[in-house]
């Protein structure tokens, strides 16, 4: 089970095949907000579950790639 409070802000999301997804803004219950300040993410602020995140090191690691993370990401309204 993954700890979500090793998930810290402006750490780097990285997909499966390590492309980057962007960065991270907040922890918001079971969705991690990315910053909208970041080239990845078109600056608009996305949201992407926890259930996606595979581990954390000095990275945010997805178990999805980064093209399959910004096809099913959210937008923040």
């Amino acid at each position: 089970m993954l700890d979500v409070s090793t998930i810290k802000e402006h750490q780097e999301v990285v997909g499966s095949d390590g492309g980057h997804v962007g960065r991270v803004d907040h922890v918001k219950g079971d969705q991690i907000e990315l910053a909208k300040l970041d080239l990845g993410a078109g600056f608009r602020h996305h949201m992407i579950p926890v259930s996606w995140v595979d581990h954390v090191d000095e990275h945010v690691h997805l178990n999805i790639t980064k093209d399959d993370a910004k096809a099913r990401w959210t937008e923040k309204h």
